[in-house]
């Protein structure tokens, strides 16, 4: 949707993002519905790194257990009891809170001092192991990231579920950042968009004018907002090339990712797309991917041109003050797989305790790091809020 203007207020900043229920659906909108996340045990995250911790170093590396409490809340927490300034805290990546999630922090504490971490402890919070390290935890060191979700109460055909879970296995899932990244009732959104709206200078061609505009003095809420503008652009650029019916197919000047690493390729203008790579799609082995938007770097290989790119820019253009505050604020431009797909995938129908004749559905399964498990659910049945 276009913006009207380039200064927007907040309450008309509001009207010009959508919910995820306005994404496309690879499968269609599922007919089938469920209530999710009633209880915090009904969704559980295990954490797993993609390396092993050397037993040496400054770092104390802790396998935590928290319920009901945020990432953040947790690090907070870690500092409050140490004294350790919260730069000296790590983690991999953001868990969602209301659940049971086990993940990895690190925190840069003397051996001799460890003991001083059981003062964290608490019905919401438990150090399940401890491990020393000669590095602090950085932002995607996780491999990735196990799943047992319970969706009660389940409406509609067994068979209907099986069917589209066994869809979901052999197609993959649409990679839509979640909920999570925008906020409550798209929050980090709207304070983005006025934020960067108020530092445009419409008579200066939509360059930002520095000077025109507050910035968010914590460096995690700058991230915070960074990220919602990055991840609302993707999504849109996602559903767009569902509806396209390419998500999953080789366009012209599409940059390509090897399955399950950070690297990318192109073709070159001359070289056409041939069995051999059509076959390595369908076996997962690459992905097409959509942009992070923010300052294509001169040297950067990796750039989407043609019809690819085409597709991208009209579509970034529609929400041009959050792609011109990327930019400026000198967000690099990355990319990332528009699908992903689950790893050893079960099932298990069990006996509602809740409503007689109803079935409650467990399942089972592995995601790779940056993948959604909400995104997974999503394209499974509609979710139900739980009655409080």
């Amino acid at each position: 949707m276009p913006e009207n203007s380039s200064k927007q207020s907040a309450s008309s900043a509001a009207q010009i993002f959508s919910g995820l229920d306005a994404l496309a659906f690879a499968n269609d909108k599922p007919k089938l519905a469920a209530t999710f996340k009633q209880e915090l045990a009904d969704f559980r995250v295990d954490e797993q790194l993609n390396f092993k911790p050397t037993e040496k170093g400054e770092h104390a590396y802790l396998w935590i257990k928290k319920v009901d409490r945020s990432t953040v809340d947790v690090a907070k927490q870690l500092s409050l009891v140490t004294g350790v300034h919260g730069s000296e805290i790590g983690y991999s990546g953001m868990k969602d809170r209301r659940a049971e999630a086990r993940q990895w922090f690190s925190i840069k504490l003397p051996a001799g001092r460890e003991a001083e971490l059981m003062a964290c402890e608490s019905d919401s919070l438990r150090i399940v192991e401890t491990h020393r390290n000669s590095r602090k935890l950085k932002i995607g060191s996780h491999r990735s990231n196990h799943f047992r979700i319970l969706l009660r109460d389940c409406d509609g055909s067994r068979d209907e579920f099986e069917r589209r879970l066994a869809q979901i296995e052999a197609t993959g899932v649409p990679n839509y950042f979640g909920l999570q990244r925008f906020g409550r009732d798209l929050s980090n959104l709207n304070q983005v968009q006025v934020w960067m709206g108020a530092a445009l200078d419409a008579g200066s061609g939509g360059l930002i004018n520095a000077t025109a505009v507050s910035i968010p003095k914590q460096r995690f809420k700058r991230s915070m907002l960074f990220s919602a503008a990055r991840s609302y652009l993707f999504n849109q650029l996602l559903s767009h090339r569902l509806e396209l019916g390419n998500w999953d197919g080789y366009i012209a000047g599409d940059v390509l990712n090897l399955g399950g690493t950070n690297r990318s390729f192109v073709l070159e203008t001359e070289v056409e797309w041939d069995p051999t790579l059509q076959q390595r799609l369908e076996d997962f082995d690459i992905h097409i991917t959509g942009p992070l938007a923010g300052e294509v770097d001169p040297k950067d290989k990796y750039v989407s041109y043609g019809e690819a790119a085409d597709i991208e820019e009209a579509v970034c253009k529609q929400f041009n003050t959050l792609l011109a505050g990327l930019r400026h604020f000198g967000l690099k431009a990355a990319r990332r797989p528009l699908r992903f797909r689950p790893s050893d995938l079960k099932w298990e129908w069990l006996k509602s305790e809740q409503t007689d004749g109803a079935s409650d559905l467990l399942l089972d399964f592995s995601l790779g790091k940056g993948a959604y498990a909400t995104s997974l659910v999503r394209e499974l049945c509609v979710t139900r809020e739980p009655c409080q």
